[in-house]
């Protein structure tokens, strides 16, 4: 049983030298806005500086993690990051290195996740680390559940756990999954990375300090079960659509393996509209082409509950989401015009011909199928 160690626990910065000053950091707007001289109590200078200090923060436990490893009996292998490790290019569709120096799966073209730390137990656990400075971890479960899942699909032969480590204070633990252990460390201050920052020639720093250990592995060298995002997508988009008698096979979509993959992607593409049958759903008031498909998704609330939503993707990199909320008032949101959904929405797009169009009669019953089923679920 993993306890946290006093020295993590009061935030000891005696074992780690001068290596949190090491790292790179993210520092030019705020530079810019102490430069202007924005007050500190000022949103704008405090966004900036909570976004800071959550990085310092993440690298603080990661070495304070480096050194728990390697004096742990219980843990195996731990996944270096950061200067710690030798600089290597992103892998596709395993564990490697981004150029952040982050560990990350991605596919060819998208990171799928990233993780603060990771090691391995000798007996055979997988835990992914979660540093933050948040009062409330609630909104952390979704990421929790994508991250989750990934690492259950890549990894089979091991039980993935999550290792949460929080000030004291932050609020909403008790609301987490079984699989996440909490820790709770004394409040943290980056006040002393700041000044050096804002005045390197300050301080003169010790030289870095690495952990030479058998224990400690590069993230690319761990060995996973293959597995293809958009391969494993388009099969779920097929499968889901070709039962003979139902608009959507419930059966397949609520099997343990399925809903693995829809904790992971999120979202399931299931058909698509034309634009003459979405106006009588979605209030939309831009022009679109005629031609223009509407492409219908089933996507999973932080309760579980599986509702329908919307993408029109106008240009390769212009995508825009229409959903609704429990009272029914319609939201459109702009993605990110580098995230995974937009290649996603893509993707699906092209693979559906036309027995995949849909029209409001089965978006009703789409919906009522979904709602069945999590009435059902709750009941029990």
């Amino acid at each position: 049983m993993l306890k946290i160690s006093n020295s993590i626990k009061m935030l000891d910065n005696s074992d780690i030298a001068d290596n949190i000053f090491h790292y790179d950091y993210n520092t030019k707007h705020f530079l810019s806005l102490i430069k202007k001289g924005i007050a500190e109590d000022d949103p704008a200078y405090l966004s900036s500086y909570r976004s800071f200090e959550g990085e310092v923060f993440e690298n603080f436990v990661y070495e304070k993690l480096l050194r728990y490893a390697e004096q742990t009996e219980e843990i195996d292998k731990f996944v270096l990051k950061g200067y710690h490790q030798n600089k290597v290019k992103a892998f596709a569709n395993t564990l490697s290195i981004s150029e952040k120096q982050q560990i990350v799966y991605r596919t060819k073209s998208r990171e799928i996740s990233e993780f603060d730390a990771m090691f391995i137990t000798k007996n055979k656990e997988l835990y992914f680390v979660e540093m933050t400075l948040v009062k409330s971890v609630l909104k952390l479960r979704k990421r929790l559940r994508k991250k989750t899942a990934l690492l259950e699909t890549i990894f089979p032969d091991y039980k993935i756990n999550a290792l949460i480590i929080l000030n004291e204070g932050a609020t909403g633990t008790k609301q987490l999954p079984d699989y996440c252990k909490v820790w709770f460390t004394k409040e943290f201050s980056a006040k002393d990375v700041i000044e050096y920052i804002k005045n390197p020639s300050s301080k003169k720093l010790r030289p870095r300090e690495k952990i030479n250990s058998s224990k400690m592995i590069e993230a690319h060298t761990l060995k996973l079960y293959p597995f293809r995002y958009y391969n494993t997508m388009s099969w779920i988009t097929r499968t889901i659509r070709a039962h003979k008698n139902h608009i959507l096979d419930m059966n397949f979509l609520m099997n343990e393996k399925v809903q693995r993959y829809h904790n992971l992607y999120n979202k399931l593409y299931v058909g698509y509209m034309n634009l003459d049958e979405a106006k009588k759903i979605l209030d939309l008031k831009e022009e679109y082409a005629p031609e223009q498909r509407v492409i219908i998704a089933i996507e999973k609330k932080h309760s579980d509950e599986i509702s329908v939503t919307y993408y029109i993707q106008r240009a390769r990199k212009n995508l825009y989401l229409y959903s609704f909320d429990d009272n029914g008032v319609m939201s459109k949101e702009k993605k990110d015009p580098y995230g995974i959904t937009v290649t996603e929405v893509y993707h699906a797009s092209k693979m559906m011909d036309n027995s995949y169009a849909l029209n409001v009669a089965n978006i009703k019953m789409i919906e009522k199928l979904l709602k069945e089923h999590y009435e059902k679920t709750q009941a029990n």
